[in-house]
């Protein structure tokens, strides 16, 4: 009795129509743009600037300061090039949420990572001192997280960024594609089929 092949998307995860992908995209990153926003605001509002305000110890404080930089205040004289960077990665993300996303897991990668994109880059765009060059609020500091020569102030655009970018890496280490397929998963389908064709042959030997 021949055993029927299992079809290519069995081994992929859950799949979305691309409108749906890039629904799921744009609400995720509006969300964490606004959280990145209303975070600002609220840092700006009540903290004092450059003075640390003690949460956990020295585990986790908030200090409010503003970085011309990339995230962790790396790379302040280039200020600009970072808000190219920003703008060309926002661009890309919408572009493959449009275009080829199905799978539901980089949807929620690609959004989170879009919506931390945004928040900073909003901050370039919008706030002092100007076009392209304005200055990021941060206002979290982990004293303990000492990056070199820059003590570790950030804020919550940059956590998503950072732990986003790591979610990409583990998606490309583990094959996962962005429609949902596997690395790998055509070459098992073709011998699948290979395998079927060959049972017949097979079977029609025993008759005889």
């Amino acid at each position: 009795m021949l055993n029927p092949v299992e079809p290519r998307t069995s081994r992929r995860t859950t799949l979305l129509s691309r409108p749906a992908a890039g629904t799921l995209v744009a609400i995720l990153a509006a969300l964490v743009l606004a959280a990145d926003q209303f975070s600002k605001h609220l840092a700006l509002t009540n903290l004092p600037y450059q003075e640390p305000v003690e949460v956990w110890g020295q585990f986790l404080q908030l200090y409010l300061t503003r970085n011309p930089g990339a995230a962790f205040s790396f790379g302040e004289e280039v200020t600009w090039v970072f808000t190219l960077v920003l703008a060309a990665a926002a661009v890309t993300i919408v572009v493959l949420a449009v275009t080829r996303v199905r799978s539901r897991t980089w949807a929620i990668v690609l959004g989170l990572l879009l919506g931390g994109i945004l928040g900073n880059l909003t901050d370039r765009l919008l706030r002092d001192p100007g076009f392209l060059v304005g200055h990021v609020v941060d206002f979290i500091n982990t004293p303990w997280m000492w990056l070199g020569m820059n003590p570790a102030i950030y804020n919550v655009a940059d956590m998503f960024i950072v732990t986003m970018m790591i979610g990409v890496a583990l998606l490309v280490l583990r094959g996962r594609r962005l429609d949902g397929s596997r690395e790998g998963d055509d070459a098992p389908a073709e011998d699948a089929d290979v395998s079927a064709s060959a049972e017949p042959a097979r079977e029609s030997r025993d008759d005889d």
